[in-house]
């Protein structure tokens, strides 16, 4: 089996996706590293031919193009298409990104400490491990990959997709350990989801890979940003939710990640300052702030509080993790 699968939902982007497919198909090392390219359409209102006609036309590539049976929004839809998957790197993608680097495959290996890979004699891929990753905050394995991600409108930095709060100062670091990743454009091993689930699916939009990182890091990986796969994102205006509906979402869900993974203080703090943050960003409006209020004064009672472990926290104090909000 080939090492890398990736991980596409799409929703109401048809040429998105379609020139997503095109880039994917230009890969360097395509035939040799990816067992396949899983495309969920996540029950779009708009016609796919294009897509579909693509696929169709490029056998050699091995899409696996599936319909979802409803909207299953981010999570869901996410866990949905993993199960179409067969490899042990899974590299999701937004259905608006696409490489920079033709050579992006070549380098994905390495990051999740790999050498190299060989045949067997049945034709199966067998990976074959590394020393550690210079740098390391620990001797954890990798368990996810963030990636630099740029606008591609403007060739900037995207600095909402950058996996760490201190973007000055690290923006220009080539690698570093640290506590989440952005969903636009990650990898995660099969080992992850092995061991500690897949998505959260009450999360709709926003704030799962916080949810999933706190997991994995609790279970003993690492999460690890890596320059050399270079991502465009095109930040589609084409979207499920209003700005003030994925706002709110943010901040409850932001919420609700402390409440069951952190110390009891930084759940507060983080309701708190977010509050302030939905009432900055939404212009003020109360209707969306209450309701926030009331979907956070039922986390409480909804969810189940599992804090990672001491060796976890220290982790996160050791890469600098902001924790407050």
């Amino acid at each position: 089996m080939k090492p890398i699968s990736f991980v596409i939902i799409t929703y109401n982007r048809p040429g998105d996706a379609l020139e997503l497919a095109r880039n994917i198909s230009g890969l360097e090392g395509l035939d040799e590293l990816v067992e396949e390219v899983v495309i969920v359409n996540n029950q779009s209102s708009v016609s796919y031919e294009p897509v579909e006609a693509f696929i169709t036309a490029h056998p050699e590539v091995p899409f696996q193009y599936v319909i979802a049976p409803e909207n299953l929004g981010v999570s869901r839809g996410r866990n949905y298409a993993i199960s179409f998957s067969r490899a042990q790197i899974l590299f999701f993608l937004d259905d608006d990104a696409l490489f920079q680097n033709k050579n992006a495959l070549t380098h994905i290996l390495s990051i999740f400490g790999y050498k190299t890979f060989c045949s067997t004699g049945d034709h199966d891929l067998v990976l074959v491990p590394a020393d550690p990753p210079a740098g390391a905050a620990d001797a954890r394995p990798v368990g996810i990959a963030a990636f630099k991600i740029y606008y591609a409108s403007t060739g900037e930095m995207q600095v909402n997709a950058f996996p760490h709060k201190r973007f000055a100062e690290r923006k220009d670091w080539h690698q570093f350990e640290t506590a989440y990743f952005s969903g636009a454009a990650h990898a995660i091993h099969r080992s992850v989801f092995d061991k500690v689930g897949v998505y959260p699916e009450n999360f709709f939009y926003g704030m799962e890979e916080y949810d999933l990182s706190y997991r994995a890091l609790d279970a003993g990986f690492s999460i690890r940003y890596d320059d050399r796969v270079v991502i465009l994102h095109k930040e589609s205006p084409a979207g499920r939710l209003t700005p003030k509906e994925k706002l709110r979402g943010m901040w409850v869900n932001k919420s609700k990640v402390a409440w069951k993974y952190l110390p009891l203080p930084y759940f507060m703090t983080t309701a708190l300052l977010w509050s302030v943050e939905y009432l900055k960003k939404s212009g003020g409006h109360m209707g969306g702030f209450f309701k926030g209020w009331r979907q956070i004064g039922g986390i409480p009672g909804g969810e189940k509080r599992s804090p990672v472990g001491k060796a976890a926290l220290a982790y996160l104090r050791r890469v600098k993790a902001r924790l407050w909000y």
